[in-house]
């Protein structure tokens, strides 16, 4: 097995040649293992300005942001201000959304594990100001309910706008103000950042993003999602060492570096709990616990999350049984590709855990003969994804974002599907890296899916 040290001047050595390969602009890269911390970096920050990326630069950590989101919302449990299995309405009074009977039965623990079952790409702008959070979920009023409370998992990034909002309102606070309060500040953290006005402050990564499908990545005209997605990931931003330094508090049962109680041990074993069983959806975990993705890699239970903003992308994996961590932040290209490679190399070298691979189209592949049970339309309010035969048998997938997804890239190029398993077809081409599997679920009562599963559910349009 190697030593960090090995690691090390692999990445010093490695890491600018594989950001050329896989077209990232800049990557930061830091693994924390039996007590040791080291980083790297290799790239710019911006293609527009040439600034070079550091191991102290800071990069949009997107999604991830739920687990600091969900810790908060653990300490109010751990003080007994919040019980997970409560209808959320006992703290958000003002949770609304078009099924009356599914607001009011919603409980904390499914918006933290992505069960509540309502539309969840809800991407609504309501300003800048510290009520910005609590006026976006005043507007989710006429959002849909996908299916009952409860009955499966679907990604949901409103879900984690409401827990921002029940943690405001608990505490009396903004959301920014808490997480700084209650988790910068105990554990020492000194290169994070809650929005643009404090990236500012440091050596802060522009997003990139591809013009067109196959287009050099450029810069993206903004730099971050509005504040109102702030609770689920749309602009925290941190080096990857103060990333690590939060995967840690996890790893040392909710204790700070000075052995401070950030949040309660056994919140941080119910976090890594299995909550939800996941179809099986390529980088996605295998389950979801309480804001944690859970990963059953080789006998290892790996947890972790990923975040993707405009044109940055956040890698996070952590094995609780070796006591390892290692956190990617790109800002651009093909992520996922860079991802494999260096997150990969670590776990392999340090402690003998392969990366699985991602899923690919089979060499010999079934023919798609009566596809009657999965073309037609699914739709959500982000995007409408049609799926249809041609004429010579192949089956397409077409994708339409919507609204401000839309305002942001050009419409993607329609992508072939084949069989990868049972009911999951797989999309033939790779976009941006990867293969994405395509999970036909449940049935409309006629032999019709019901859902298209992608990690989120989006349901059959109505015919």
């Amino acid at each position: 097995m190697a030593t960090l040290s090995e690691i090390q001047k692999w990445l010093d050595d490695r890491l600018a040649t594989l950001l050329a390969e896989y077209q990232v602009p800049g990557a930061a890269v830091a693994v924390s293992w039996r007590g040791e911390v080291i980083d790297a970096a290799a790239g710019v920050l911006s293609k527009a300005t040439g600034v070079e990326a550091t191991a102290d630069s800071l990069f949009q950590v997107g999604s991830i942001t739920k687990v600091w989101t969900t810790t908060l919302v653990m300490q109010l449990v751990d003080e007994g201000l919040v019980d997970l299995d409560a209808p959320v309405r006992d703290y958000v009074p003002g949770f609304v959304i078009d099924d009356e009977a599914a607001a009011a039965a919603i409980t904390v623990r499914q918006l933290l594990c992505h069960t509540s079952g309502f539309e969840g790409d809800i991407f609504t702008d309501t300003g800048n100001g510290d009520d910005c959070v609590e006026k976006y979920v005043a507007q989710l009023a006429g959002v849909t309910q996908l299916y009952p409370p409860g009955e499966m998992f679907s990604y949901n990034n409103a879900a984690f706008s409401v827990l921002g909002r029940l943690v405001e309102l608990v505490r009396g606070k903004p959301y920014a103000t808490c997480l700084r309060e209650y988790v910068f500040t105990p554990l020492g953290l000194t290169h994070v950042a809650n929005d643009a006005n404090e990236a500012i402050l440091h050596r802060a990564a522009v997003g990139h993003i591809r013009p067109e499908p196959d287009a050099d990545p450029v810069p993206a005209p903004v730099w971050s999602l509005m504040r109102s997605m702030a609770p689920a990931g749309a602009m925290l931003a941190m080096r990857p060492r103060d990333l690590l330094a939060f995967a840690q508090l996890h790893l040392d049962g909710g204790k700070a570096p000075d052995g401070t109680a950030v949040v309660g041990s056994g919140s941080v074993k119910a976090m890594q709990d299995r909550q939800v069983e996941l179809p099986p959806l390529g980088m996605m975990g295998n389950a979801w616990g309480l804001g944690w993705e859970i990963f059953d890699w080789q006998g290892s239970t790996v947890i972790g999350h990923d975040g993707g903003t405009i044109g940055q992308g956040a890698f996070l994996r952590v094995v609780p049984e070796h006591g390892l961590s290692v956190a990617l932040l790109t800002n651009g290209g093909t992520m996922i590709g860079l991802y494999q490679q260096v997150v990969g190399h670590v776990l392999r070298e340090l402690i003998g855990l392969e990366l699985p691979s991602l899923p690919t189209p089979p060499a010999d592949r079934a023919p798609l003969d009566d596809v009657t049970r999965y073309v037609g339309t699914y739709s959500c309010d982000v995007a409408e994804i049609t799926v249809s035969q041609a004429d010579d048998g192949r089956v397409w997938l077409d994708h339409t974002p919507k609204g401000e997804i839309a305002e942001l890239g050009g419409k993607p190029d329609p992508v072939e599907l084949v069989r990868l398993d049972g009911d999951t077809l797989i999309t033939l081409e790779p976009q941006q890296g990867f293969h994405q599997p395509q999970a036909f679920i449940g049935d409309d009562g006629s032999g019709r899916a019901l859902y298209l599963h992608s990690g989120r559910a989006m349901r059959r349009a109505q015919s």
